[in-house]
C-alpha cells in the first residue's frame, strides 16, 4: 500500500517537471525536500525526546540510578548489529561525507543513508549515547535530495542545489531557525554559490522549519523564551568568553581525535568495541547523568533561575543548594563531554557534534560566568552567558560563526543578545582557526587531500584529479642522439617540450625548443652536438598521486608551462599548465551554483 502512495506522488511529481520551466520546478523540489527532511527530524527528535522521559521516569519511579547507563550500552549494540546485519557492515559518520559527495561523487548520495542515519542515530542518541541528531539528520537530508534529483535526471548543479536544500531544512526543523539553516548550508558545506541559489535553500529552510513547528511540541525542540537584557558593561567579559571558549574548541577537537584514533586501532570485533566502549560510557553517565543523550534538557536547566536542579538524582544530590558544588560539577561535565561523545561514536554508535558542541558551550558559559559571581569580582547575567557560550564553541567547532550566531539569536526569540553573540563567535572562530586550520568534520578529509574549505580555488582543485589531465604522449629523445633527429621532432609535430630518457625510460632531463632556439638555425652545431650536452634537469617532478594543488604551487614555484610526470619512477609524460588552467575553468563553470 505504501509503495502504492509513492508510485502516485512520483508520477504526479514526473507530470509537474514536464509541465513547469526547471527554474519553478527546482522550487517545488526544494519544498518537497524540505518537507521529507522535516519529518525525518520529527521521527528522530520524538523517538529520543520520549526515551530520555521514558528513562528519567524509570529512575524517579523506581529509584534506579543505573537505568540511564544501561540504555546506552543496549543502544550502541543495538546500532553496530544494524549496520553488521542491514547495512552492510559499514556507515559513514559526519558531515563530511557529503562535502566527498559533492567534490568526488558528483552529489550522489548513497540511497541507504536516506534510512541508515536515521535507524542508527535513533538508537544510539535515542537510547543515551552522548552523541546529537543534528547531522545525521543533515546527512538524511542531504541524501533526500541528491537521490530526488538523480530520480528526476536533474544535473549535477541541481544535484547540488538540492543537497543544500535538504541540510537547510534539517537544521531548520531541528531548531525551528530557517536562517541558521540556510547559513549552514552556504557556510559549512556548499561553501561557493551564486545569490539565486538562496532562493531555492530559503524556501526548503521555511518548509522544514514550518513543518516542525506544526508537527513538534515546543518542549522537544531547543527553544528559550527567558533571557536578561545585554548590559555593554560586560563588554569585556565577552570579550574573555571568546577566548575561553576558543581555546575549549581547540581543546575538544584534538581530544575528540585522539579518543577516534584510540577505538579505531583497536583490535576487536564490533560487538567486543562496542562493549568496550559503552561499558565506560555507562559509568561516565552513572556518575555524571547529564552526559546522558543530546542533552538538551539540562542545557536549559542551566539557563533557568534554578540550575541546581541538574544535581537532583545523581551522586551529588546532597550538595544541590552548594553552588561551588554545582560548579565544579558543570566544570568536571564540561570537561568529560568530549570524551562521552568520542567513546559513544568512536565504539559504533551514529551521532553527530553539533548537538555536543551546545551542550559544551551552555556548560562553558555557565562556568565562567558563576565562576566570577562567586568570586565577588562582578555580577553577570548567567543566563545570557549560558546562551552566548553555545554560538563560541559551534561557531570554534565547526568554523560557522554566522550559524552559530544567528542560530542562538533564533532559538532564544530575539535578536537582543546579537552583539554578544557576535563578539563571542568571531573571537572563538579566530582562536580556533589559529589552532586548527580545518573544522572538526573537514579534518578527516584534508587528511586525505580532499577538504573543502572557504578558499574557492582550493575547493575546485580538489575535485580535479591529476592523471586526468598528464599527456603520455609526448615524443622523447636519447641523450645520445644528435639534434638533427630533435629538429626533425620540432618540424614535423608540435612539440616544444622533449623528456630526455634511455633505454628504460629514466627521466635524464628535458629539452625545451625555446632554450635551443639559436643552435638548431647553425647547421654545423646542429650535427655535431648531442643532446645530452643541451638538456637541463626539471626543476620540478609531478606523480600522478599529487593533487591538483599540489601540482599548481609546483607550477607556480618553478615558473615553468610544461612539467615531468614521473609514474614508479620512470618517465610517464607531460603535464601542461595551460591545460590544468582549461581543467579549473571548465570545473568553475560546472560548479557554480546559479
Amino acid at each position: 500500500m505504501f509503495k502504492k502512495y509513492i508510485s502516485k506522488l512520483e508520477t504526479i511529481i514526473a507530470f509537474a517537471q514536464s509541465m513547469l520551466t526547471p527554474k519553478q520546478f527546482i522550487f517545488l523540489s526544494a519544498i518537497l525536500v524540505g518537507i521529507s527532511a522535516a519529518f525525518a527530524v520529527i521521527v528522530l527528535k520524538t523517538f529520543a525526546h520520549w526515551v530520555f522521559y521514558f528513562a528519567t521516569y524509570v529512575s524517579g519511579i523506581l529509584k534506579l540510578g543505573f537505568i540511564n547507563s544501561i540504555l546506552p550500552i543496549i543502544g550502541i549494540l543495538l546500532t553496530v548489529f544494524v549496520v553488521k546485519r542491514v547495512l552492510g557492515g559499514t556507515i559513514q559518520k559526519g558531515t563530511s561525507q557529503i562535502l566527498y559527495a559533492v567534490a568526488k561523487k558528483a552529489s550522489i548520495i548513497p540511497k541507504k543513508q536516506m534510512y541508515a542515519q536515521i535507524v542508527t542515530s535513533s538508537l544510539t542518541v535515542g537510547l543515551g549515547g552522548s552523541a546529537g541528531l543534528e547531522s545525521p539528520i543533515v546527512i538524511t537530508g542531504a541524501a533526500f535530495g541528491s537521490n530526488y534529483a538523480q530520480k528526476y535526471k536533474l544535473s549535477y548543479k541541481d544535484r547540488t542545489l538540492l543537497i543544500g536544500c535538504g541540510v537547510a531544512a534539517g537544521i531548520a526543523a531541528a531548531f525551528n531557525a530557517p536562517i541558521a539553516g540556510v547559513l549552514f548550508a552556504i557556510e559549512v558545506l556548499l561553501v561557493d554559490v551564486s545569490i539565486a541559489a538562496f532562493t531555492p535553500i530559503m524556501i526548503a529552510a521555511a518548509t522544514g522549519a514550518l513543518v516542525s513547528v506544526i508537527a513538534l511540541d515546543e518542549e522537544i525542540l531547543l527553544s528559550f523564551k527567558q533571557q536578561q537584557s545585554f548590559d555593554y558593561h560586560n563588554i569585556i567579559f565577552y570579550v574573555l568568553l571568546g577566548l575561553f571558549t576558543g581555546f575549549i574548541s581547540v581543546y575538544y577537537s584534538r581530544n575528540f581525535q585522539k579518543v577516534e584514533h584510540f577505538f579505531a586501532r583497536l583490535k576487536l570485533s564490533p560487538y567486543k568495541k562496542a562493549l568496550f566502549g559503552s561499558s565506560i560510557l555507562a559509568i561516565l553517565i552513572f556518575i555524571f547523568p547529564t552526559l546522558f543523550g543530546e542533552g538538551y534538557e539540562s542545557i536549559k536547566t542551566l539557563s533557568d533561575n534554578d540550575p541546581g536542579k541538574l544535581l537532583e538524582n545523581t551522586l551529588f544530590s546532597g550538595f544541590r543548594d552548594n553552588s561551588w558544588a554545582l560548579l565544579v560539577f558543570v566544570g568536571l561535565t564540561m570537561m568529560l563531554k568530549v570524551f562521552a561523545t568520542g567513546i559513544t561514536l568512536g565504539s559504533g554508535g551514529n551521532g553527530g557534534n553539533f548537538a555536543p558542541s551546545l551542550f559544551l558551550g551552555s556548560y562553558v558559559g555557565f562556568f565562567f560566568s558563576k565562576f566570577l559571581n562567586l568570586t565577588g569580582l562582578t555580577k553577570l547575567p548567567v543566563s545570557n552567558f549560558t546562551l552566548v557560550g553555545m554560538a563560541g564553541i559551534l561557531s570554534g567547532l565547526f568554523h560557522a560563526p554566522l550559524t552559530a550566531i544567528f542560530l542562538i539569536a533564533e532559538i532564544t526569540g530575539g535578536y537582543n543578545l546579537m552583539i554578544p553573540l557576535m563578539i563571542v563567535a568571531s573571537i572563538s572562530f579566530a582562536i580556533s582557526k589559529r589552532f586548527e586550520k580545518h573544522s572538526m568534520d573537514v579534518k578527516n578529509l584534508a587528511k586525505k587531500g580532499h577538504a573543502f574549505t572557504s578558499n574557492k580555488d582550493t575547493n575546485i582543485l580538489s575535485t580535479l584529479e591529476t592523471t586526468s589531465i598528464i599527456q603520455t604522449d609526448y615524443l622523447t629523445v636519447s641523450p645520445d642522439e644528435n639534434l638533427e633527429r630533435l629538429v626533425d621532432l620540432i618540424s614535423h609535430s608540435n612539440q616544444v617540450i622533449f623528456a630526455v630518457v634511455d633505454t628504460e625510460k629514466n627521466l635524464l632531463g628535458i629539452v625545451h625548443f625555446n632554450d635551443i632556439r639559436e643552435i638548431i638555425f647553425n647547421t654545423y652545431r646542429v650535427k655535431y652536438t648531442l643532446v645530452r650536452e643541451i638538456m637541463i634537469e626539471p626543476s620540478e617532478i609531478i606523480s600522478p598521486d599529487d593533487s591538483m594543488e599540489m601540482v599548481m604551487n609546483k607550477f607556480e614555484k618553478s615558473k615553468k608551462a610544461f612539467l615531468p610526470v614521473l609514474k614508479e619512477g620512470k618517465y610517464y609524460g607531460f603535464i601542461s599548465k595551460s591545460v590544468a588552467l582549461e581543467a579549473y575553468r571548465t570545473k568553475l563553470k560546472s560548479m557554480t551554483i546559479e
